[in-house]
């Protein structure tokens, strides 16, 4: 049984590896996203991550649509009470930003969407500089005490904001956040590291980083002079063109050897390493694509090995 992890102060036990919903509705269907919940479930994984606003990008979407095959999902299973639902708000395109009425609307609908009558963590999906977290944080603080939502989080927020987020809940008394979301991985560091995970770590903040595994490239498919049919292509090869990225798959290589393991499991587990990351989330659109991530769980990196991929990315 995989060891699970303690999301902040929260009480919520969580594992390892969070699976993103951001492909449910999008390049995977209702099937193949039922395939993949049910993999991830049964090899012990209980930590599910979407947003009310995946997939309106897609052409025909509006929004909603991961959310639907969760709550579809759920339903057909019965496992709800198994299950650490994260969603969040502020992108939908019917119910945008962070005033507290659009707080308040935009949760009643993820929750008729995921058929459930509450949310485990809610996240603010963007900042809105412009709406006072007096506001954000009071609306937050009504849906905790009526139940619709367990514990709050924030993600794409500066240390500033998240501060006065901070001291505002401690000095009132109401609901706090208990975890960040911050676009965190070996080739992206300083979106995270520094004054925002100081101030993560200080607060006793879990972080869950998104794009843990850079759009794919943290994968290992791309190579020099290899093409890779996806969406993300485009920006995943980026990472080809720079030095620190070479080097990163250099030093994933080797430890990968190392282990016999993927790379993607490599880099997953560097960042599990990492101060404050309770889980990294990954997505997967088949169910073939998921033992790499799952491998997170299962392999710990030795201190030396560590410390060759935080050099390497630096």
């Amino acid at each position: 049984m995989t060891s699970l992890r303690k999301l902040g102060s929260s009480g919520l036990e969580v594992f390892p590896l969070a699976l993103g919903g951001n492909v449910f509705g999008w390049t995977a269907d209702q099937d193949r996203s039922f395939a993949v919940l049910d993999a991830y479930t049964a090899a012990g994984g209980n930590f599910v991550d979407t947003a009310d606003s995946y997939s309106a990008w897609v052409d025909g979407n509006s929004g909603g649509e991961s959310e639907t095959v969760l709550g579809k999902w759920l339903a057909a299973r019965g496992n709800r009470d198994d299950v650490v639902l994260a969603t969040k708000v502020s992108q939908h395109p019917e119910y945008p930003g962070l005033s507290a009425a659009n707080i308040k609307a935009a949760a009643d609908a993820s929750l008729r969407r995921l058929g459930t009558d509450r949310i485990d963590l809610y996240y603010t999906h963007f900042d809105k500089p412009e709406v006072p977290v007096e506001e954000i944080i009071g609306a937050l603080d009504e849906l905790v005490k009526a139940g619709k939502v367990r514990h709050i989080a924030a993600s794409n927020i500066s240390a500033e904001r998240l501060a006065e987020s901070l001291e505002f809940s401690d000095r009132e008394g109401l609901a706090r956040y208990v975890a960040l979301q911050p676009h965190y991985n070996l080739v992206s560091r300083d979106t995270y590291e520094g004054e925002l995970s100081d101030l993560a770590e200080r607060a006793g903040l879990a972080a869950v980083p998104y794009y843990a595994l850079a759009a794919g490239f943290l994968t290992g498919k791309y190579r020099p002079g290899t093409a890779v049919d996806s969406p993300r292509a485009g920006g995943a090869a980026k990472h080809l063109e720079t030095e620190r990225g070479r080097r990163v798959l250099a030093a994933l290589d080797e430890v990968a050897e190392a282990h016999d393991a993927p790379v993607a499991t490599v880099a997953l587990a560097w960042l599990a390493a990492r101060p404050t990351v309770a889980a990294p989330i990954a997505s997967a659109r088949t169910v073939e694509q998921l033992p790499a991530l799952l491998g997170v769980a299962g392999l710990k990196l030795t201190d030396d090995e560590v410390g060759k991929l935080t050099r390497a990315s630096a």
